[in-house]
């Protein structure tokens, strides 16, 4: 598996990988609809410029994303060490493979070598918790909870669990 710097040109691909994971239940905040290029060439921008953001390649098709990861600076200069607004998301045929664990261990290598990043900050759904066991095997560390932020398709609400590795 190759991890590499996403790029503006990768936009098309990271649509459609965000468009396989949000037709999971729960495999993202936002649904396939929301999901649109504006949206993502925002993040991608964004991550590029004040951040870090990595994708990783399917091993038997370059032209497939797996994975995308990436964060940025809030943009307000007494956050600039820390980057926020982390998202990680594993095509769902490639979940459970180590995958994600794999590009999560090479952007936290990288934010080791960025000495003015001295934390990194998630947000969880509480129903999540896998993914929060996955965060807390990384070093990060849950920071209270934001009681019944989410309302759900069906309606109901749950609550968000704001999460932080410092170094």
């Amino acid at each position: 598996m190759h991890i590499r710097k996403a790029s503006l040109k990768d936009s098309k691909d990271i649509v459609r990988l965000y468009k396989a994971v949000a037709e999971i239940e729960g495999g993202l905040i936002r649904t396939s609809e929301e999901i649109t290029l504006n949206y993502v060439q925002s993040f991608v921008t964004n991550s590029i410029d004040n951040g870090i953001i990595l994708v990783i390649e399917n091993p038997e098709d370059k032209n497939e994303l797996i994975a995308e990861m990436h964060a940025s600076k809030p943009g307000i200069k007494v956050l600039n060490h820390i980057l926020f607004n982390l998202s990680i998301v594993v095509h769902p045929d490639w979940q459970g493979k180590g995958v994600g664990r794999k590009i999560f261990s090479h952007f936290l290598e990288m934010v080791s070598s960025m000495p003015t990043i001295t934390r990194v900050e998630l947000i969880a759904r509480e129903s999540n918790t896998k993914a929060i066991q996955f965060y807390q095997s990384l070093g990060f560390k849950i920071e209270g909870k934001f009681e019944n932020r989410i309302r759900t398709l069906s309606g109901a609400l749950v609550s968000d669990v704001p999460m932080a590795w410092t170094r």
